[in-house]
């Protein structure tokens, strides 16, 4: 079973959509028992940094998403709270990932990010199937910095991570519940981790 985790923030549909589609057993919940006891787990998100860490917080979630063992997978604003720490309205994160998430500042950018994009230097099973290159769909205006953890790259204006992986948590910035067959092999190789 997969638990996706609640914590109030959108884009909760679109990743129980993409789970439906692929045949995997999943629950939307916030309990920590299920949470704890699930065979892999989400934790998904649109928003801004501070008030959902306090949205998880307030839920008691924090120490529990720390203690996981199973694989985790972080998108969009999932994968900014499991980082250090975030240039939005800087937050204290859960620090899983040693990367900083720092807000575009380049000239000339239209910020946020939206739309489909790059990802190059792809590492780990998680995109067994993927090509470099392939094309997967940002909406955001915070990304992680590169670091040891970086599994794929992005460039907008700046290269930062596309996605990151450190033991059995892993994160990508871009929405693979909204790109297409892309993403939906991502999701696939995540649920075979």
């Amino acid at each position: 079973m997969v638990a996706v985790i609640d914590y109030d923030t959108g884009n909760l549909c679109s990743v129980a959509n993409a789970l439906g589609r692929l045949g995997a057993e999943y629950e939307i919940t916030a309990s920590p028992n299920k949470i704890l006891s699930a065979d892999k787990v989400l934790l998904p998100g649109v928003g801004e940094a501070s008030s959902a860490m306090q949205k998880l917080k307030k839920r008691g979630l924090i120490e529990v998403i720390r203690s996981l063992t199973q694989p985790v997978l972080g998108i969009c604003i999932g994968v900014q709270l499991l980082c250090r720490h975030s240039e939005e309205n800087d937050t204290e994160c859960i620090g899983i990932f040693d990367n900083y998430v720092k807000r575009f500042a380049v000239e000339g950018l239209k910020v946020p990010h939206m739309g489909w994009n790059t990802i190059e230097g792809l590492k780990t099973p998680l995109f067994n199937g993927v090509a470099e290159g392939a094309y997967v769909y940002y909406v955001h205006s915070f990304a992680p910095t590169i670091n040891q953890d970086t599994i794929a790259t992005t460039v907008y204006g700046v290269p930062f991570s596309g996605a990151i992986h450190k033991d059995n948590f892993y994160g990508t910035q871009f929405h693979p519940e909204k790109s297409a067959s892309v993403g939906e092999k991502i999701l696939e190789n995540f649920l075979k981790l």
